[in-house]
């Protein structure tokens, strides 16, 4: 038996818990997360809609726990080798492919703004390292001369991840926004070295 591994009483309730986050990342990845989802959430699961919130604080929780599944996951289905600004239109074409998340995301951090709001620290966390993620890709990409260098790296980062926002923004109005190739085309132009 694997020392680290949790026994008994706990070891269920966690596995219960993962449970109830893969299940409610897939409902609400197709059917969204407003109106009766929980409820099939929990009839997949194999329990009553309040047993849910046994093992979250509250519904915000629970979908603080989803978003956060839906970045493992992401990061899970790009190669390897992918960093930075060659994740964000893959990422942005898979959204596309979940429309429910990609509401709930854009919902979620909308609201989560307040300090104290329970998805606050997860958005705050999640834009800080987006943000240096891209940073670090472009300062590589700066000293190497292929994007340009009048402009700092931490704005540009935040530029794309504004733009990123806005198209998927845009694309929950009108589908025919294609958020990946919007995507590429703006790190392309914003990106080119001047002159």
């Amino acid at each position: 038996m694997t020392p680290n591994k949790p026994r008994g009483p706990y070891a269920k309730g966690a596995e219960r818990r993962e449970q109830i986050i893969q299940t409610a990342t897939d409902v609400f990845a197709t059917d969204g997360f407003e109106g009766t989802a929980l409820k099939r959430v929990a009839e997949l699961v194999g329990v009553k809609e309040a047993t849910l919130f046994h093992y979250f604080s509250g519904k915000q929780e629970l979908l603080t726990a989803v978003l956060a599944e839906r970045d493992r996951r992401g990061l899970a289905d790009t190669p390897a080798k992918e960093s930075g600004l060659a994740l964000m239109a893959p990422i942005a074409a898979r959204n596309r492919t979940q429309p429910g998340l990609t509401t709930l995301y854009a919902v979620a951090s909308a609201t989560a703004s307040n300090p104290g709001h329970d998805s606050h620290g997860y958005f705050q966390e999640r834009f800080a390292a987006v943000v240096r993620s891209l940073e670090d890709d472009i300062l590589e990409r700066q000293a190497a001369g292929g994007v340009r260098s009048d402009v700092s790296a931490t704005d540009l980062a935040r530029l794309v991840v504004a733009v990123s926002d806005g198209l998927q923004l845009q694309w929950l109005y009108d589908k025919d926004v294609d958020m990946a190739d919007g995507l590429a085309t703006f790190i392309d132009v914003l990106l080119k070295p001047p002159g």
